[in-house]
């Protein structure tokens, strides 16, 4: 499983110099107040990436985290029910009304 998220990544990388280097062109980009801004096309589209990624990486870090947390208190409750019930007292007589 390692060697596979190993060669996934190198693609991914070997992908992306691909890319840079065969798109590394001037663009022009039209921000608000007429400011604009002048970058490489590579830088764009890994800065729109990273924008539209890392938010939604960061929600699944927290959920993961939320329910590693979840299942260990779960596990721990089932742990502390699997042990025996106490030994109950003996049954208390009920008092006799005389009438």
């Amino acid at each position: 499983m390692r060697f596979l998220k190993i060669l996934i990544w190198v693609t991914i990388i070997i992908g992306l110099i691909v890319f840079a280097t065969s798109n590394w062109v001037p663009v022009s980009v039209s921000l608000w107040g007429g400011l604009r801004l002048d970058t490489k096309l590579p830088a764009l589209v890994i800065a729109a990436f990273l924008i539209g990624f890392l938010p939604l990486y960061f929600v699944h870090l927290t959920q993961m985290w939320r329910l590693k947390k979840r299942i260990t208190t779960l596990e721990a409750n089932q742990r502390g029910s699997a042990l025996p019930p106490p030994a109950s007292p003996p049954p208390a007589y009920a008092a006799v009304d005389m009438i």
